[in-house]
């Protein structure tokens, strides 16, 4: 039988436990990363002169103070795509904290929304123009779509249309579309052929297997950056310094 003082003593050790994992779950998720690689661990496509990454959540306490003095070969990062949102409610818990860091850092920054086709669109949108206040140097807002999540091709169609129509009419410049090559391909194609292009391919060594104009391409999820603890998606700006400045909001 368990005496009162052994329940005490085992409720006492108990909630030590908790408490130092309370602790230890606190320190490393506001603590920045002080990670350092020797190199970014990925073929880098040289042929571009601007480089970028994307990031999330899953990408823990960035450090961009490191992220901005990394440079490996003349290759630095220039720009920084965010995750904002997705569906109708979630927010990127990590986004306020990259959103602002980026931008103190002089990283040319964007968000990005998740799109789920079998969601309002309209709820979607509202939730992205809740969270994002785009200021000038910023990219155009960006509408990630990959799956038809129970839809069918028309359906997402004509959801993502509307989302686009409500970003744009919102910020008064035209969003990016991101999705994979082969996606874009069997169920976007050229209803979207009008909007800026961020394409991930992965495996490529020149360029994405698109036939339309693209502005940035993913190429790898598998990079290194100095203050970022994950691997990260690597992205390239298709154009030189002049054109990219072009594309940023007035």
């Amino acid at each position: 039988m368990i005496t009162k003082k052994r329940r005490f003593l085992l409720s006492l050790v108990l909630l030590s436990i908790i408490g130092c994992y309370y602790i230890y779950s606190a320190y490393f998720t506001t603590i920045p990363s002080k990670k350092f690689y020797k190199d970014f661990g990925i073929e880098i496509p040289t042929q571009y002169t601007i480089h970028g990454i994307d990031v999330s959540k899953y990408q823990a306490v960035i450090n961009w103070e490191l992220v901005k003095a990394m440079k490996v070969k003349n290759i630095k990062i220039g720009f920084a795509f965010i995750k904002a949102t997705e569906g109708i409610t979630t927010i990127d818990s990590k986004f306020k904290y990259n959103w602002q860091n980026a931008t103190k850092n002089n990283i040319t920054r964007g968000a990005y929304h998740y799109f789920l086709p079998n969601k309002n669109a309209v709820q979607q949108a509202n939730n992205f123009v809740k969270q994002v206040e785009l200021k000038s140097g910023d990219l155009p807002p960006v509408v990630d779509i990959e799956h038809l999540a129970g839809t069918n091709p028309k359906q997402m169609r004509v959801a993502l249309k509307t989302f686009l129509n409500l970003i744009e009419n919102y910020y008064k410049v035209k969003p990016i579309v991101y999705s994979y090559a082969t996606f874009y391909r069997d169920y976007l194609g050229s209803d979207f052929d009008n909007y800026p292009l961020w394409i991930a391919h992965y495996k490529e060594k020149n360029k994405p297997d698109v036939i339309r104009p693209w502005q940035f391409w993913q190429h790898s999820e598998e990079g290194h950056v100095n203050g970022i603890s994950h691997k990260v998606d690597f992205n390239v700006f298709n154009g030189d310094s002049a054109a990219f400045k072009k594309l940023l909001l007035p």
